[in-house]
């Protein structure tokens, strides 16, 4: 029988396990997420008929066969931001951990059914997000993100390799995917629109796409005393410029744009700014219109920089285009949630998630959200109702079986 309320205390259990005073720290690729994920093979571990392994990405996979090898997907991540919340990934994994139990007591299910817990979501050690689910979709230059390095100078392969994973085959974790027929995900919203509607759940019409770049203006660097204001050639005003420009281009398109870091030098209070960088990240769902948003942010710097007499240039991070689910799963979980919950309604999702990349590859995809309390995410206070959460599970548990029907045909 479907039990969310221990879903709600392994939730607490993992917390009091891999958390401080300041938050969540299972940061993917350190120890304290190790940890965390020797915890939840230990949890499977008790569900008869489960099995366990890891493929070459990192990814930790549970796995109950069914009646026939198409398999349905449940997946989530078990690593955090620093100081991050108790429910941002866990509760998709341990969510589902629950529907597996489940099914496990009801005997063989009509499809066989898989947890994924996908390795380094988060992106937060290395600033590349959805490592794992990216190396099963192929959508990743291994070798390239390789290189990228923490605020140690530990690069992300040598990382991955003192965990077991190299680099060089981490994307044969494409087989993983084979039989897969459908891919559903639960998640906190981490936003306030659900909470603003007074509505503890709604389904996830998609992922926003996202253009993220890093742009560097360049000025010549001045004492601050004796530069006359006109005369100067401040990059730090480049900066000022263009971050007023985006904020009014994602409010005129109906997407975001936030500049999230700054970094500037010298960097002393007596000097003006002769270099200064700015990442921006842009998401919108529509690709049309993330694109207009992306080449007015570039000509607002070109005009920032010209009002300063300085120069610009870009260099991206990352990009990432927009994914629509998949429409009969969209039904099929608004049915769902209308059933446990009594209400739902439709929205798009802000945040990245492994969803977009299984969707990537052409899996029919669909996504759950539950009510986040503040609309607050990667945060040690991040929160969500019990009941809230209850509710959640037991959505979930309804479209995966709605799902393996629709699977099955």
């Amino acid at each position: 029988m479907l039990n969310p309320q221990r879903t709600i205390d392994e939730l607490k259990e993992l917390r009091d396990l891999t958390s401080d005073e300041n938050g969540a720290q299972r940061v993917a690729w350190t120890d304290t997420w190790a940890e965390s994920r020797a915890w939840l093979r230990a949890k499977a571990g008790q569900i008869p008929g489960v099995t366990d392994q890891v493929d070459e990405a990192g990814n930790l996979w549970f796995t109950l066969k069914g009646k026939t090898k198409k398999t349905l997907v449940i997946g989530g991540h078990m690593d955090s931001v620093p100081n991050g919340g108790w429910l941002d990934g866990t509760l998709n994994v341990l969510g589902g951990l629950e529907v597996l139990r489940c099914l496990a007591e009801r005997g063989t299910p009509p499809v066989t059914v898989r947890l994924v817990d996908w390795a380094d979501e988060e992106g937060a050690r290395f600033g590349r997000s959805l490592f794992g689910s990216s190396c099963a979709s192929g959508a990743i230059d291994v070798m390239e993100v390789g290189a990228l390095k923490d605020r140690a100078g530990i690069t992300l392969a040598a990382a991955t390799a003192a965990h077991g994973v190299e680099l060089k085959t981490a994307t044969r974790a494409r087989t993983q995917l084979k039989n897969a027929a459908a891919y559903l995900e639960l998640h906190i919203e981490q936003g306030p629109v659900l909470e603003s509607k007074n509505l503890p759940m709604g389904v996830v019409l998609g992922t926003f796409g996202v253009e993220r770049h890093q742009i560097t203006f360049t000025g010549q660097a001045a004492h601050s005393g004796s530069t006359p204001m006109l005369m100067r050639k401040d990059a730090l005003g480049g900066v000022s410029r263009t971050h007023l420009a985006v904020r009014e281009i994602g409010i005129k398109h109906g997407g975001v744009c936030t500049v999230g870091r700054v970094q500037t030098e010298p960097g002393i209070v007596t000097a003006v700014v002769g270099e200064a960088l700015m990442t921006l990240d842009q998401r919108h769902l529509n690709a049309a219109k993330l694109a207009k948003m992306y080449g007015e942010a570039k000509q607002a710097s070109l005009l920032a920089a010209k009002g300063e007499h300085i120069e610009v240039t870009w260099k991206k991070i990352w990009s990432i285009q927009p994914f629509l689910f998949h429409p009969e799963l969209i039904k099929l979980a608004d049915a769902s949630v209308r059933d446990v919950c009594g209400l739902s309604m439709r929205l798009p999702s802000g945040p990245l998630h492994d969803a977009a990349e299984v969707c990537r590859t052409g899996i029919p995809t669909v996504m759950l959200f539950v009510q986040s309390l503040k609309g607050i995410s990667h945060n040690r206070i991040e929160d969500t109702r019990e009941d809230h959460i209850a509710m959640s599970v037991r959505a979930l548990d309804t479209l995966a079986d709605r799902t393996m029907q629709w699977i099955r045909g």
